[in-house]
């Protein structure tokens, strides 16, 4: 039961806990820096004019386009690997 708290989830993305402790750290860090810009850029609006906009269309690309990508490759793989 416990065990299935820390891998139901990483399981549907294909990663491991490992592999989605990682991966969601690299994107927290990511956003947190995000948030600070939005922050500086709302008092002083000239500056990380782009910052904030351009981290989240990079993180959802990594997030949810190469997701996607990946298990079209896996599935055609798959198939390939049962023609055989």
């Amino acid at each position: 039961m416990l065990r299935r708290l820390f891998t139901e989830h990483p399981a549907t993305v294909d990663e491991t806990y490992g592999e989605h402790l990682v991966v969601a750290w690299s994107f927290s860090w990511r956003l947190v820096a995000a948030g600070l810009a939005c922050l500086v850029h709302a008092v002083l609006p000239f500056l990380f004019v782009k910052t904030g906009s351009s981290m989240v269309t990079r993180l959802h690309d990594r997030m949810v386009t190469n997701r996607h990508n990946q298990t079209v490759r896996k599935a055609a793989n798959a198939s390939a690997v049962g023609a055989d």
